[in-house]
C-alpha cells in the first residue's frame, strides 16, 4: 500500500497517495454515494446520510456518525458537511468548495471553508490523487490541522484503497 505525501505550501494543503486501481474507477468512487457510504471519513465512522449532485453547481452533503466506542468523546457524534462542486472533468479532475454544516445543509458558523482540488493523474496503470485544499487564512489551515485533519484523511484514504481492492 502506498503512503500518502502530506506538505503545506503557503495556504495550501496538498496530499498525494498512488491508488492501485484505474484512474476511472478511483474517479467513479468519488462521484457516487452508494461508493462514497463505503469508504468516506476515518476508520470507526459511516456514513448514514449521503446525496450527490454530482454536476458544476451542485451539491454533496452527507453525515458522518462515530460508531467506534473505543473513540471516546466522539462515539455517537455526528458531524455533518457539505461541498459545491464548481468544476468537474470526467475521470481528472473535481473542484469543490467543502464547508462544516448542519443537518439542513446550512454552513457552519466560524468554521472554516475549504477550497478542494483533487487531480486524478494516470500512474503506470494506477492512479496517483492529488489532493490541494485551500485555506482563506493562515489561522484557517491551522485550525483543521490542529482537528486532526492530516490522520483523519490517511485513514480515510486506507479505507479508500480497501474499498477499490473490492470492487476492482
Amino acid at each position: 500500500m502506498s503512503k500518502m505525501i502530506s506538505r503545506v505550501e503557503g495556504l495550501e494543503l496538498v496530499l498525494e497517495r498512488v491508488f492501485d486501481a484505474p484512474r476511472e474507477l478511483v474517479f467513479k468512487v468519488f462521484s457516487e454515494a452508494e461508493h462514497l457510504k463505503q469508504w468516506w471519513g476515518p476508520r470507526g465512522w459511516i456514513v448514514p446520510v449521503c446525496t450527490i449532485d454530482f454536476r458544476p453547481g451542485g451539491i454533496w452533503h452527507y453525515c458522518m456518525k462515530c460508531v467506534d466506542e473505543k473513540q471516546g468523546d466522539f462515539f455517537g457524534m455526528e458531524s455533518w458537511g457539505k461541498g459545491v462542486y464548481h468544476e468537474i472533468v470526467d475521470g481528472e479532475k473535481v473542484v469543490y468548495t467543502d464547508y462544516f454544516s448542519d443537518a439542513e445543509g446550512n454552513e457552519a458558523e466560524g468554521m472554516p471553508s475549504t477550497l478542494v482540488t483533487m487531480l486524478f493523474e494516470e500512474y503506470d496503470g494506477k492512479t496517483k490523487l492529488v489532493s490541494r485544499s485551500k485555506y482563506d487564512s493562515a489561522e484557517a489551515l491551522k485550525t483543521v490541522m490542529d482537528m486532526g485533519m492530516e490522520q483523519g484523511i490517511t485513514e480515510t484514504w486506507d479505507r479508500l484503497e480497501e474499498h477499490l481492492q473490492s470492487v476492482k
